[in-house]
């Protein structure tokens, strides 16, 4: 049986941010594709208060969530225990961009770890936590995180940000508006290691 909460307690945020692994499904508002993001690397969830979450968006093929967002909003992130005591957690909301220059990101983006080619920070203003058993969840060992899209835009440097978002997020597979290539989108993400 599910269980909706009036809101996201120190307990379960200390459980949110214990998961390795959460999803992002949006959509567009008249028909298109659905879209399921998984996402993950340390530092790159928060818990803001007890209706409001966020997570960095890293530089990466493409910009689905982003542009459903803009469109309409609606954003659900999913949480899945793979440990032994299993748990599914949803979060369903209206979801914000925040890029790179826009008033806010600077301090939103101080509350994530250290990543280089940050593309925005997603907001969500939640307003349904919902809990279920998670019995059909497999249990799982994390063997280790991937440090594949870290490097990559370590190894190209914040000037290939702009052009990459220019030829692969600039529009949604559904034809919806994505990132603008922005100059200096570089000197506002450089990771500072």
């Amino acid at each position: 049986m599910g269980t909706v909460h009036a809101e996201i307690d120190a307990s379960l945020a200390a459980w949110l941010a214990a998961q390795p692994l959460f999803f992002v499904a949006t959509a567009p508002r008249d028909g298109g594709h659905v879209n399921v993001s998984p996402k993950g690397l340390d530092g790159t969830f928060v818990v803001l208060g007890p209706h409001a979450v966020a997570y960095l968006d890293l530089t990466g093929s493409g910009v689905e969530t982003i542009s459903h967002v803009r469109e309409n909003g609606r954003i659900t992130l999913m949480f899945c225990s793979f440990g032994d005591k299993p748990r599914v957690v949803r979060l369903h909301g209206r979801g914000h961009v925040h890029m790179p220059g826009d008033d806010g990101f600077t301090d939103l983006r101080a509350r994530f770890g250290d990543y280089p080619a940050v593309r925005a920070v997603i907001g969500v203003d939640v307003e349904r936590v919902s809990s279920s058993c998670g019995f059909g969840v497999p249990q799982m060992d994390v063997v280790a995180e991937r440090d594949t899209l870290t490097r990559y835009w370590d190894r190209k440097g914040p000037d290939a940000v702009p052009t990459y978002w220019d030829e692969k997020n600039s529009t949604s597979i559904d034809g919806l508006p994505g990132l603008p290539a922005t100059p200096d989108v570089g000197t506002q993400n450089a990771p500072t290691r």
